[in-house]
């Protein structure tokens, strides 16, 4: 039996808290993304897996939810605004001097708004009085733009883009916080504006989807 030819795709790496997290949830955004770029990935696993030295495409840093939670109220989770700009900077520098990509190759994605009542009854629910606030979302989801001014990278402002016009963002949201299925299809839909160019112009490793034969295509897709 013969050994396959590994295949090593450029990695869109999806790097952050727990909106992140769930991200690969039924409906998730990442779930999402990963649907928009998969092709026969049953019949071509053995060919990319591991994925050890494959180059990146694209990485995506979503933090600011859990950063932006109130010191008096969740300190454990609480990280000063100061110090979480200066993390993301941080996280850029990493990217660039030690795994060698380059800015634009970087995406930050600010904190969605705050549902502050959907998010009280949570805490309420744990014993707990509300740990957050929409307002200071929003100052570190500002700060998340200034820093990625700053360190020459893109970013997707969600909590701007889902209060655009004053409409109702509480659709976006399952708990106050975290994404529901439509705020998953909005990041989805948004972010893949940004991934879209970073991914159209990579070369093709594998055939072109036209030239696979869909009854056998193992025949095109396992050969080298």
């Amino acid at each position: 039996m013969s050994t396959l030819k590994k295949v090593i795709w450029p990695q869109i790496i999806l790097f952050g808290d727990s909106i992140t997290q769930f991200a690969f949830q039924a409906n998730g955004w990442g779930s999402e993304i990963s649907h928009k770029l998969a092709r026969w990935a049953k019949t071509v696993l053995p060919r990319i897996v591991p994925i050890s030295d494959a180059p990146i495409a694209a990485v995506t840093v979503f933090f600011g939810a859990n950063d932006c939670a109130l010191e008096d109220k969740n300190p454990a989770q609480h990280v000063p605004l100061q110090e979480f700009t200066e993390n993301l900077k941080d996280i850029v520098k990493y990217l660039l001097s030690v795994v060698g990509i380059s800015n634009d190759k970087i995406i930050f994605i600010t904190p969605p708004p705050l549902q502050e009542a959907a998010w009280e009854k949570e805490c309420l629910l744990k014993g707990s009085a509300l740990n957050r606030l929409n307002s200071v979302a929003g100052q570190y989801a500002q700060a998340c733009v200034q820093a990625a001014g700053q360190s020459g990278v893109d970013v997707l402002d969600l909590w701007t883009l889902m209060q655009k016009d004053g409409q109702d963002f509480s659709v976006y949201l399952s708990d106050g916080l975290h994404l529901s299925d439509k705020g998953n299809q909005f990041v989805a839909e948004h972010l893949w504006t940004l991934l879209e160019a970073r991914v159209t112009d990579l070369p093709f490793i594998l055939p072109y989807w036209g030239d696979v034969d869909p009854k056998c295509p193992e025949s095109s897709l396992l050969c080298d």
